[in-house]
């Protein structure tokens, strides 16, 4: 599990453990009293992220699955953005994860078993996205990368997306503003709420089981209903009626 230990990360880790599955997070910056096995590691150094997967394989023996959930952005205007900034952000959330799913599928192709991986998308790369244009593009390309690298790597690899919607994180109000906005916000998504963490969790879980075993180049959308049309905004219209 890369990113694996604040936000949606440390949710998706919770619920892998509470379903017996020895987790192994990482992340840039060492973590204090996570209950997992961690390692400091940049998915955008490949050096790294090879130390990181062979150390794991030698410790454990073998890789089952793997969650790239690291990424993200600070919020910048595209007129703002400098080159050196987007290249950053593109090789956090896209090649970042890109790295790491090579890496691992090295291993798998060569277990019985062979393995999983799921790539954390979002709907920024479905939609406009101004302030994170970069961020956006990325994730539009891990949907790409998904199906594609699908098709290349079965069948003892599969490979899937989670599309994410909003989350409520420790962080929800640097992103959405006070509770008062996100409660704004919250009656916008048809099911009335923001994501848990654990929403997601149990998303990649289900892809990474064996109940999903011929699901494979798939994207789960999980973002609680998504976004009515803006149109539905300026009519009298009664969707819930």
């Amino acid at each position: 599990m890369t990113g694996g230990v604040r936000g949606v990360g440390a949710g998706i880790s919770k619920v892998f453990a509470d379903q017996g599955a020895v987790v192994v997070t990482c992340a840039r910056r060492p973590v204090e009293g996570l209950p997992y096995e961690f390692h400091s590691c940049d998915v955008r150094d490949d050096d790294a992220v090879a130390a990181l997967i062979g150390s794991i394989v030698e410790r454990h023996g073998r890789l089952d699955v793997v969650v790239n959930n690291a990424g993200g952005s600070p919020y910048v205007l595209a007129a703002e953005s400098s080159a050196t900034f987007n290249t950053k952000i593109v090789q956090l959330n896209m090649l970042g994860p890109l790295s790491v799913s090579i890496h691992a599928n090295a291993v798998m192709q060569r277990q019985a078993q062979g393995g999983a991986i799921i790539n954390i998308g979002s709907v920024s790369g479905r939609r406009p996205t101004p302030g994170t244009v970069a961020y956006g593009a990325a994730k539009a390309g891990i949907e790409s990368m998904t199906s594609t690298l699908a098709v290349e790597w079965a069948p003892k690899v599969r490979v899937n997306s989670v599309v994410v919607g909003m989350v409520e994180t420790e962080q929800s109000e640097l992103f959405y503003g006070d509770a008062e906005s996100i409660a704004a916000i919250c009656e916008n998504v048809p099911l009335g709420r923001l994501a848990k963490p654990e929403d997601v969790g149990w998303a990649a879980a289900f892809l990474a089981s064996d109940a999903a075993s011929y699901i494979s180049g798939a994207s789960l959308e999980v973002h609680g209903g998504g976004e009515p049309p803006h149109y539905l905004a300026t009519t009298k219209a009664d969707i819930k009626r």
